[in-house]
């Protein structure tokens, strides 16, 4: 029996789509931490398994749809992605290895209508199928990741990924990681200064668009490259500004 698990706020653009390349599991949950689209709707019409939650982070909201699993595998997985019929094909015949616990694998994400090939972005190994007995997520409010404990092994074809629909998606998802990203640093003891948050959003321009290639992307892969980069500066300026905030009491 498979469960797959998904945790929503505010995708109605994209879950629909989600949920029906998964429609063909034993069973479907649904986490949702307060939507004021049409989420929850969507939702119902794929799965009476559909809870209203708070928002505790990620990781501590992932591991309540676990919780609430039956199945003897369990895949996770977002809002803003799918399972095509190849991957599908390929996670029912992964689930009949008796010898292994757990499967990464590839995503392959999109970057406003292009898929993206360099950059980092692929392939992008995710663990995401498991056997429920033996995995669950760690408690970091964001890049939470799967613990499974076992031997672990990698599919081959991809898991779609609607990263970013347009420019403005990219600036709000830049403010929502950026600022998650300084808490997480933050809560592990990594200060900041103004001076770090501009080296590294340089660095990570470089390692984006030459050093992995987004070059070779096109507009979309300089555009990549540039969002990266604000997300990193975005993310130490506001670690630099939590510090301060503490030093200051």
């Amino acid at each position: 029996m498979l469960s797959v698990i998904v945790i929503t706020k505010n995708e109605a653009q994209h879950i629909g789509r989600c949920l029906a390349s998964v429609a063909w599991a034993d069973e479907i949950i649904v986490l949702d931490s307060g939507s004021s689209d049409e989420t929850v709707t969507i939702c119902r019409q794929f799965t009476d398994k559909v809870f209203i939650t708070d928002w505790p982070g990620f990781g501590p909201q992932k591991q309540r749809a676990l919780d609430k699993a039956l199945g003897d595998w369990v895949l996770s997985i977002d809002a803003d992605e799918e399972v095509g019929p190849a991957l599908k094909a390929e996670i029912l015949q992964a689930m009949q290895q008796n010898e292994v616990q757990g499967f990464e694998i590839p995503r392959l994400s999109s970057y406003c209508g292009k898929q993206i090939k360099h950059g980092g972005w692929w392939p992008d190994y995710v663990l995401r199928l498991f056997r429920r007995d033996v995995g669950r997520f760690s408690s970091e409010v964001v890049h939470e990741r799967i613990e499974v404990v076992g031997t672990i092994r990698r599919l081959k074809n991809p898991l779609w990924h609607e990263a970013f629909v347009d420019p403005t998606e990219v600036l709000h998802k830049i403010n929502a990681y950026s600022s998650l990203g300084a808490e997480k640093m933050f809560n592990h003891g990594k200060r900041s200064s103004l001076g770090k948050a501009i080296g590294k959003g340089l660095w990570t321009f470089i390692r984006t668009y030459f050093v992995q290639a987004a070059i070779l992307d096109g507009a979309e892969g300089l555009m990549l490259a540039i969002s990266n980069a604000e997300g990193s500066y975005y993310k130490y300026l506001k670690l630099r500004e939590l510090c301060s905030k503490t030093a200051s009491k």
